[in-house]
């Protein structure tokens, strides 16, 4: 499996293409949350994922302060395969992108509440009560970079 870091740009139609589904496949669909998941932050967000030669395996988006909050960001954060390790190592790929090529000193999410403790291993503290997103519990969680 290899690791992609690509900005909007970079990102091949097909790895575009793929992208979008997976996440309308996840967020939209299994979820039954309808929603606007284009959302006019892609152009602005690194976009970090796992593949083999089956495609995309897991995914999310790292974006800078001020894209999504005053921090550096994470958000759509899904894996194909769950309970794999997938979620856990594309995170970890991405707090380690948010720190090399933004600086972060603090990445934020806003995480559904279920998956809570996936963040929480890895650092993540909870920095709100639980609220809803587009009808999904969710709460705010911050991760302090260790210098």
């Amino acid at each position: 499996m290899q690791l992609f870091v690509k900005g909007f740009d970079e990102l091949s139609l097909e790895e575009l293409y793929e992208i979008l589904k997976l996440r309308a496949s996840v967020f939209v669909v299994e979820q039954k949350c309808p929603y606007l998941d284009p959302d006019g932050m892609d152009q602005e967000a690194l976009h970090v994922f796992l593949k083999d030669d089956s495609g995309i395996k897991a995914y999310l988006r790292v974006m800078d302060r001020g894209a999504e909050s005053e921090y550096v960001s994470i958000g759509r954060v899904t894996a194909v395969d769950r309970r794999q390790g997938l979620g856990t190592r594309i995170l970890k790929e991405g707090m380690r992108v948010a720190e090399e090529r933004f600086g972060a000193e603090f990445v934020y999410l806003e995480a559904q509440t279920y998956a809570r403790e996936l963040y929480i291993k890895l650092g993540f503290r909870e920095t709100s009560g639980e609220f809803l997103l587009d009808g999904i519990p969710h709460v705010k969680m911050l991760y302090e970079v260790k210098k």
